[in-house]
């Protein structure tokens, strides 16, 4: 079950009124605003997220801590405050410092599930999610998502997992953790950059009618644990192999070279993606996270039928 009650999730009026009509809602992660894309293109994509959720028929609620209270759906200046940086990169762990502390926090997929989940919105879009980490069986690095899923309620639409990551291991724990991984229209698990990891995903849906049917049934069968809806990114946005090779090896070794570990190592690979690629990797970013948000809006739409 999610760590936080439904007395601190602190739904926007907006949210809370489609929640109480049974409308469909979104909920949209804050890292990727605050830590995971550069200015200003963080606030041009927060408004484009949204925008898509609506155009597909439901409410985007955009996750965040701010003033030390958990917000599930926020306002256009508050938006403009997540994006404008100095937010801490807050995952499950990091809730009851960060509310206790009154601090600025950017949700992470773990976070954002929890809170989510504590609103009672059980669909979330995001761009790719966290994972195994290369070498973890030395440094025992592994993202919270992970664990977050296996006892939180949410269904999250993702681009597979970060291609930096070690994507077998990752697939392995999501098994343990009896978290079921769809691939909507693809057997292959997307790698986010790249729409085939090298491996398969367990089970095939095509409409967003067949995932809400799976999504209704898990949450019958095995409530209070999560599943993962991958999607590829586009065809026409998937970035170059050669170059995305090129970018990882090279981020891998500017990583190495300067002692960067844990939680800092995502945002700083794909900072390294992002200004050695010419814009090609964020350009990619944007259009699965687009993507995303409006499979996953189409599905919570469903799922409110």
């Amino acid at each position: 079950m999610p760590h936080v009650s439904h007395s601190v999730a602190l739904p926007s009026p907006e949210v809370r009124d489609a929640l109480s009509r049974g409308r469909a809602v979104v909920a949209l992660e804050s890292t990727l605003l605050a830590h995971g894309l550069p200015a200003p293109q963080n606030r041009t994509a927060a408004d484009e997220l949204e925008d898509a959720v609506r155009a597909h028929g439901a409410v985007p609620a955009t996750v965040a801590v701010l003033d030390g209270v958990p917000r599930v759906g926020l306002s256009p200046a508050e938006l403009d405050r997540v994006c404008g940086g100095d937010l801490v990169k807050v995952s499950v762990r990091d809730l009851g410092a960060a509310v206790g502390l009154g601090r600025d926090g950017a949700t992470t997929v773990a976070a954002t599930s929890a809170l989510a989940a504590a609103a009672g919105v059980q669909v979330f879009a995001t761009g790719g999610l966290g994972g195994v980490h290369r070498g973890a069986r030395d440094t025992w690095d592994v993202s919270a998502d992970l664990a977050a899923l296996a006892r939180t309620g949410v269904l999250v639409v993702c681009s597979g997992v970060k291609s930096i990551l070690d994507v077998a291991a990752t697939l392995e724990v999501l098994e343990t953790e009896s978290v079921p991984v769809l691939g909507y229209g693809t057997d292959a698990f997307p790698g986010f950059y790249r729409r085939d990891s090298g491996r398969p995903v367990p089970w095939r849906v095509d409409t967003a009618t067949d995932a809400a049917a799976v999504w209704r049934a898990h949450r019958a069968l095995a409530p209070g644990t999560g599943a993962v809806l991958a999607q590829p990114v586009p065809v026409d946005d998937e970035l170059d192999a050669a170059l995305h090779d090129r970018l990882l090896a090279g981020g891998l070794a500017e990583l190495t070279r300067a002692g960067v570990t844990g939680k800092d190592v995502t945002p700083a690979l794909l900072e390294f993606f992002h200004t050695r690629s010419g814009g090609a990797s964020l350009r990619t970013n944007l259009a699965l996270v687009r993507a995303n948000a409006e499979l996953a809006a189409r599905v919570a739409v469903e799922l409110s039928r």
